[in-house]
């Protein structure tokens, strides 16, 4: 059985089926009865047309569902519209999919929350752990977005701004989490920067780019994590960080300056510098000084406590986390959600030479990790710092 081939096609098949006149939560439903249905029969091999083989039995199960609704009339009027056997077009709906899920009847928030988990395949944990919200209250979200969509006609698709967040949080989870679908959104972009000119859109396909450059190296072959500062960078992937740097030149050029442009202008100072110590942390501050002003964002003014660490020392890099910190008493339980704030806050106290509350951090970072990866990462910090104190 290929799971990947299903998992590839169930976009394009719930794509075909909302075109149809399904609702999009019946549609969803029905495209994974018909995928438990392919797991039962197809243990021997895949039928010649799996897209088309999907639609077909998808539809069917939609329709019996439908038989079995108070909602005579629609019902007949389904049954007439079934699409008659055959091969289905070679068509990739995958990115249409993201603006019909992106429908004016929805919040930004809601609609990013349904896509990541109808068409970006992601969990409930995970969507929750992007948006820094308990796993209950997404699901409550993503429940409601499915209520609201249901019996909508996707006559009205979402704006671009709500599909490039979209594509930001499956790119971020298929970077650093366990399913790859980073080449994934990198490929959504790119059709989406041909079909729209937008300096954002090719701003997010620069950010993708360049971070995607360094993936090689950003782990050891034992699968732990391997930091920016040790990375081998000649294992860098050049060409696209070339790429990404022309487009981001590009779009910079308009002066329509947005989030993703100035993320992409701090992932490129990175690429460019020859070593770690060659940085340009200095004009590294004044892009996040930007990407604070876009976006108020207290994951950006984390990051920028770090490079304020580096381009003033780490005592002025914890002056700018304790203003983080001052700013997140004013939200309550924003200062326990931002995340890694305590894994920074353990590396500051380190480069200014404070080893035993770096260590202390470190192991506090370490249990509130999101992944295996990281925590086994900050652990071997702690027991690092922790072995030089010893006698």
């Amino acid at each position: 059985m290929n799971e990947a081939l299903l998992r590839s096609l169930t976009p394009s098949v719930l794509a075909v089926l909302v075109r149809r006149g399904a609702d999009f939560a019946a549609a969803e439903d029905a495209v994974q009865e018909a995928l438990v249905e392919a797991v039962r029969v197809w243990s021997a091999e895949a039928p010649r047309d799996p897209k088309g083989w999907l639609v077909t039995v998808a539809w069917r199960k939609f329709l019996d569902a439908t038989r079995a609704d108070t909602a005579r009339r629609r019902r007949e009027d389904l049954v007439a519209e079934e699409p008659a056997p055959g091969p289905a077009p070679a068509v990739d709906d995958t990115l249409q999919l993201y603006f019909l899920c992106a429908h004016p009847s929805l919040t930004p928030s809601s609609a990013v929350a349904l896509t990541l988990r109808a068409v970006g395949g992601l969990t409930t944990r995970q969507i929750a752990q992007a948006y820094l919200v308990p796993e209950a209250t997404m699901a409550q979200r993503i429940s409601r977005a499915k209520r609201t969509v249901s019996g909508v006609r996707f006559d009205q698709p979402g704006d671009v701004a709500t599909v490039l967040r979209v594509l930001y949080l499956v790119f971020n989870e298929g970077y650093s989490g366990d399913v790859d679908l980073a080449a994934e959104a990198i490929r959504l972009t790119r059709r989406l920067a041909a079909a729209i000119d937008h300096p954002e859109v090719a701003g997010l396909l620069a950010l993708m780019l360049l971070h995607h450059a360094r993936r090689a190296s950003r782990t050891a072959p034992d699968g732990g994590l391997v930091p920016l500062a040790e990375q081998d960078r000649g294992r860098w992937d050049t060409a696209s960080i070339a790429e990404g740097v022309a487009i981001l030149q590009a779009a910079l050029a308009r002066d329509r300056l947005g989030e993703f442009q100035a993320q992409a202008a701090i992932a490129a100072l990175h690429a460019d510098a020859p070593t770690v110590e060659e940085t340009d942390w200095v004009q590294i501050v004044e892009w996040y000084d930007e990407l604070v002003r876009l976006t108020d964002s207290p994951v950006a003014r984390l990051n920028r406590a770090v490079a304020v660490g580096e381009a003033d020392g780490p005592r002025a890099g914890l002056a700018a986390l304790a203003a983080l910190d001052d700013s997140s008493r004013n939200s309550p339980g924003r200062e326990d959600a931002v995340p890694r704030r305590t894994a920074v806050a353990a590396y500051l106290h380190e480069r200014d030479g404070d080893l035993a509350t770096a260590a202390r951090l470190y192991a506090e970072a370490a249990r509130k990790a999101p992944n295996l990866a990281e925590r086994d990462h900050l652990t071997r910090q702690a027991a690092r710092l922790n072995a030089r104190r010893a006698p």
